[in-house]
C-alpha cells in the first residue's frame, strides 16, 4: 500500500475543485485490502473510494477524508461465453473509456450508450451511470466487493439499482467495489463503432465534454422534466459566479472555468435549487456527490 499525505482533491477530480484530504491510500496489490481497515482506523476521518474523480464536488479547505484508490483492480478479462453471450470481468479501477475500447476491439455490444462518460467502472457502478437510455446495471451479472470480513461476490439480484443509485441491502455502506461482471453480446464491429460514434458526437454537440465538470449536477425529476430544461427556463444557462458557471451548452452542467472554488459552486447549486423550486415547484436533487456530506 502506498500512502500520500494531504492529497489535493482539486487535482483528483474532473471538476478540479476541493481542498486537501488527510491522506490517500493507494491499493497496489490485493494483499493491501487486508491491512486497509487498520490503516483507516489509525488515520481517522471518513473513507472516500475514488476512481476517476467524476461526479464529485469536494468542499474547500482541510477535509476529514481519507481517499482510497483501488488501483490493483484494473484488469478486463473474458471469463465465460454462452452462445452469443460473453461474460466480462472488469476491475473497478478500469476507466469506462478503456472498457468501451475493449468492447469495440472484441466485438461486444451493449454498452455503446455509455460512451463519453468519464468515470471508472467502480464509480459508474456505484452511481448506476447511464445515458442514451442505457444504465450500466442492465448489463451487470454480479459484483465483487471487499468488506471488513474479506471479499464477497454479490449477484445482481441481491443489489438494488435505481436512477443514479446503488446499494447492497445486506451490507453496510463500508464496502469497496472491486470488480463487476458484465453480460454482453457478440456483434459486428462496424455496428458497434457506428453506434459509439453517433452517441459520442450527439453528446459532444449538447454537453461540455472537454470542460472541467463533474457531469450532470442534478438528477432529472422525471424523463418528461429534465433538470437542464428547468434550469434553462429559470435563467441559469451560461450564468457565472466566482469562476464557475452553468454551461452555455447544457444548463445541467456546472463547469470550473479555471479559478473557481467549491464555495462558489455550492452557492450556485443552492441558488438554482431555490429558484427552480420557487418557479416550478420542483425540488432538484443533486446527482453530483458533495463531499464531505455535512448532514
Amino acid at each position: 500500500m502506498r500512502e500520500i499525505p494531504a492529497p489535493s482533491l482539486s487535482a483528483r477530480t474532473t471538476l478540479r475543485l476541493g481542498g486537501h484530504a488527510i491522506a490517500e491510500l493507494i491499493l497496489e496489490t490485493p494483499d493491501d485490502l487486508d491491512i486497509l481497515p487498520e490503516r483507516l482506523r489509525s488515520l481517522g476521518g471518513t473513507p472516500l473510494v475514488l476512481g476517476a474523480g467524476s461526479n464529485i464536488l469536494a468542499r474547500d479547505g482541510q477535509l476529514p477524508l481519507v481517499l482510497v484508490r483501488p488501483l490493483c483492480a484494473q484488469e478486463i478479462t473474458v471469463s465465460a461465453t454462452e452462445g452469443e453471450k460473453v461474460f466480462l470481468r472488469v476491475g473497478a479501477g478500469a476507466s469506462m473509456a478503456r472498457l468501451l475500447r475493449f468492447c469495440l476491439k472484441n466485438e461486444l455490444a451493449g454498452l455503446e450508450g455509455l460512451v463519453g462518460i468519464p468515470g471508472s467502472v467502480g464509480g459508474c457502478t456505484a452511481m448506476n451511470a447511464g445515458s442514451f437510455g442505457t444504465e450500466i446495471s442492465e448489463y451487470i451479472a454480479n459484483i465483487h466487493i471487499a468488506t471488513d470480513n474479506g471479499g464477497k461476490n454479490v449477484p445482481v439480484a441481491e443489489a438494488e439499482f435505481s436512477y443514479r443509485s446503488f446499494s447492497i441491502p445486506k451490507e453496510k455502506k463500508n464496502f469497496i467495489i472491486l470488480e463487476a461482471t458484465f453480460v454482453l453480446t457478440k456483434s459486428k464491429r462496424d455496428g458497434i463503432s457506428k453506434r459509439m460514434f453517433h452517441n459520442f458526437f450527439e453528446k459532444k454537440s449538447k454537453q461540455p465534454l472537454t470542460a472541467w465538470s463533474a457531469g450532470c449536477i442534478f438528477k432529472n425529476p422525471s424523463p418528461q422534466t429534465p433538470a437542464g430544461r428547468l434550469l434553462e427556463e429559470a435563467g441559469f444557462k451560461g450564468k457565472r459566479r466566482g469562476g464557475v458557471a452553468f454551461s452555455s451548452l447544457h444548463a445541467n452542467f456546472l463547469i470550473n472555468e479555471g479559478k473557481g472554488s467549491a464555495e462558489a459552486a455550492l452557492d450556485m447549486i443552492d441558488e438554482a435549487q431555490e429558484t427552480v423550486l420557487r418557479r416550478f415547484g420542483v425540488k432538484l436533487r443533486p446527482e453530483v456527490r458533495i463531499v464531505p456530506c455535512l448532514f
